[in-house]
Protein backbone atom coordinates (compact mmCIF):
# COMPACT_ATOMS: atom_id res chain seq x y z
CA UNK A 1 0.00 0.00 0.00
CA UNK A 2 1.72 3.78 -0.78
CA UNK A 3 0.99 6.62 1.38
CA UNK A 4 -1.26 9.24 0.16
CA UNK A 5 -0.36 11.60 -2.04
CA UNK A 6 -0.69 15.41 -1.58
CA UNK A 7 -2.65 15.65 -5.14
CA UNK A 8 -5.06 12.97 -4.25
CA UNK A 9 -5.77 14.53 -0.56
CA UNK A 10 -6.41 18.01 -2.41
CA UNK A 11 -8.32 16.61 -5.14
CA UNK A 12 -10.60 14.89 -2.40
CA UNK A 13 -10.58 17.95 -0.84
CA UNK A 14 -11.78 20.12 -3.71
CA UNK A 15 -14.27 17.74 -4.13
CA UNK A 16 -15.88 18.12 -0.96
CA UNK A 17 -15.16 22.18 -1.02
CA UNK A 18 -17.66 22.62 -4.19
CA UNK A 19 -19.77 19.86 -3.18
CA UNK A 20 -20.52 21.38 0.57
CA UNK A 21 -20.78 24.98 -1.07
CA UNK A 22 -23.51 23.80 -3.53
CA UNK A 23 -25.44 21.93 -1.22
CA UNK A 24 -25.96 24.55 0.86
CA UNK A 25 -26.94 26.68 -2.13
CA UNK A 26 -29.51 24.39 -3.14
CA UNK A 27 -30.85 24.12 0.54
CA UNK A 28 -30.85 28.25 0.63
CA UNK A 29 -32.57 28.25 -2.99
CA UNK A 30 -35.28 25.79 -1.97
CA UNK A 31 -36.06 27.48 1.45
CA UNK A 32 -34.75 24.82 3.82
CA UNK A 33 -32.68 25.84 6.25
CA UNK A 34 -28.58 25.59 5.24
CA UNK A 35 -26.64 22.61 6.78
CA UNK A 36 -25.30 23.44 10.28
CA UNK A 37 -22.76 21.22 11.55
CA UNK A 38 -23.75 19.86 15.25
CA UNK A 39 -21.36 20.79 17.94
CA UNK A 40 -20.01 17.54 18.92
CA UNK A 41 -18.88 16.91 15.37
CA UNK A 42 -15.60 18.54 16.02
CA UNK A 43 -14.83 16.72 19.22
CA UNK A 44 -16.02 13.44 17.63
CA UNK A 45 -13.37 14.20 14.79
CA UNK A 46 -10.60 14.89 17.52
CA UNK A 47 -10.98 12.03 19.37
CA UNK A 48 -11.26 9.77 16.33
CA UNK A 49 -7.83 11.05 14.68
CA UNK A 50 -6.88 10.45 18.56
CA UNK A 51 -7.56 6.76 18.65
CA UNK A 52 -5.87 6.26 14.87
CA UNK A 53 -2.76 7.44 16.24
CA UNK A 54 -2.95 5.58 18.92
CA UNK A 55 -3.34 2.31 17.18
CA UNK A 56 -0.82 3.14 14.74
CA UNK A 57 1.66 3.91 17.46
CA UNK A 58 1.12 0.41 18.90
CA UNK A 59 2.05 -0.76 15.40
CA UNK A 60 4.86 1.33 15.54
CA UNK A 61 6.54 0.20 18.44
CA UNK A 62 5.70 -3.43 17.29
CA UNK A 63 7.83 -3.00 14.20
CA UNK A 64 11.41 -1.99 15.57
CA UNK A 65 13.80 -4.08 15.87
CA UNK A 66 14.40 -3.91 19.38
CA UNK A 67 10.79 -4.65 19.98
CA UNK A 68 9.98 -6.53 23.17
CA UNK A 69 6.42 -8.49 21.26
CA UNK A 70 6.27 -9.74 17.98
CA UNK A 71 2.59 -7.80 16.16
CA UNK A 72 -0.14 -9.66 13.98
CA UNK A 73 0.56 -8.44 10.53
CA UNK A 74 -2.75 -8.73 9.28
CA UNK A 75 -3.90 -5.86 12.41
CA UNK A 76 -1.27 -4.01 11.14
CA UNK A 77 -2.23 -4.08 7.70
CA UNK A 78 -6.02 -3.28 9.28
CA UNK A 79 -4.89 -0.27 10.49
CA UNK A 80 -2.55 0.84 7.69
CA UNK A 81 -6.02 0.87 5.60
CA UNK A 82 -7.88 2.48 8.37
CA UNK A 83 -5.18 5.30 8.45
CA UNK A 84 -5.70 5.72 4.87
CA UNK A 85 -9.38 6.19 4.81
CA UNK A 86 -9.12 8.45 8.08
CA UNK A 87 -6.85 10.77 6.26
CA UNK A 88 -9.07 10.51 2.85
CA UNK A 89 -12.34 10.82 4.85
CA UNK A 90 -11.13 13.77 6.81
CA UNK A 91 -10.06 15.32 3.39
CA UNK A 92 -13.61 15.10 2.49
CA UNK A 93 -14.74 16.42 5.19
CA UNK A 94 -12.43 19.49 5.43
CA UNK A 95 -13.22 20.51 2.02
CA UNK A 96 -17.17 20.08 3.06
CA UNK A 97 -17.04 22.18 5.85
CA UNK A 98 -14.50 25.05 4.27
CA UNK A 99 -17.31 25.02 1.34
CA UNK A 100 -19.92 25.98 4.40
CA UNK A 101 -17.68 28.37 5.96
CA UNK A 102 -17.18 29.90 2.34
CA UNK A 103 -21.16 30.08 1.58
CA UNK A 104 -21.86 31.55 4.33
CA UNK A 105 -18.96 34.35 4.82
CA UNK A 106 -20.20 35.00 0.94
CA UNK A 107 -23.83 36.03 1.94
CA UNK A 108 -25.27 39.38 2.04
CA UNK A 109 -27.26 38.72 4.83
CA UNK A 110 -24.90 36.71 7.34
CA UNK A 111 -26.70 33.36 9.24
CA UNK A 112 -26.34 33.22 13.01
CA UNK A 113 -22.70 33.53 14.08
CA UNK A 114 -23.40 30.55 15.95
CA UNK A 115 -23.07 28.59 12.48
CA UNK A 116 -20.38 30.30 11.33
CA UNK A 117 -18.23 29.13 14.37
CA UNK A 118 -19.57 25.93 14.38
CA UNK A 119 -18.32 25.13 10.89
CA UNK A 120 -15.10 26.48 11.39
CA UNK A 121 -14.72 24.21 14.63
CA UNK A 122 -15.67 21.24 12.18
CA UNK A 123 -13.26 22.65 9.37
CA UNK A 124 -11.16 22.46 12.32
CA UNK A 125 -11.75 19.09 13.87
CA UNK A 126 -11.18 17.46 10.47
CA UNK A 127 -7.66 19.44 9.29
CA UNK A 128 -6.74 17.91 12.69
CA UNK A 129 -8.18 14.57 11.81
CA UNK A 130 -6.03 14.49 8.88
CA UNK A 131 -3.05 15.39 10.05
CA UNK A 132 -3.81 12.08 13.02
CA UNK A 133 -4.68 10.11 9.58
CA UNK A 134 -1.11 11.32 7.86
CA UNK A 135 0.86 10.84 11.39
CA UNK A 136 -0.79 7.58 11.69
CA UNK A 137 -0.09 6.33 7.95
CA UNK A 138 3.63 7.42 8.41
CA UNK A 139 3.57 5.05 11.75
CA UNK A 140 2.13 2.15 9.94
CA UNK A 141 5.50 2.16 7.48
CA UNK A 142 8.52 -0.16 7.93
CA UNK A 143 11.60 1.12 8.74
CA UNK A 144 14.29 1.07 5.97
CA UNK A 145 16.08 -2.59 5.55
CA UNK A 146 20.33 -1.65 6.08
CA UNK A 147 22.05 -1.20 2.43
CA UNK A 148 24.69 -3.68 2.30
CA UNK A 149 27.97 -2.33 0.68
CA UNK A 150 29.90 -4.10 -2.05
CA UNK A 151 32.49 -4.98 0.29
CA UNK A 152 30.51 -7.08 2.09
CA UNK A 153 29.58 -5.29 5.28
CA UNK A 154 26.40 -3.46 6.56
CA UNK A 155 26.08 -0.05 6.60
CA UNK A 156 23.57 2.02 8.88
Amino acid sequence: MKRSQATGLLAVLLIGLVVGFLVEIAFAASGAPIVVPPVTLPVTLILLGTVIVSLAWQVRQGSHRKALRRIDPFWAMRVAVLSKATSLSASLLFGAALGIVLYILTRSVVPAVTSLWLAIGTAIGAALMLTAGLVAEHFCTLPPDDEIDDSGGTRA
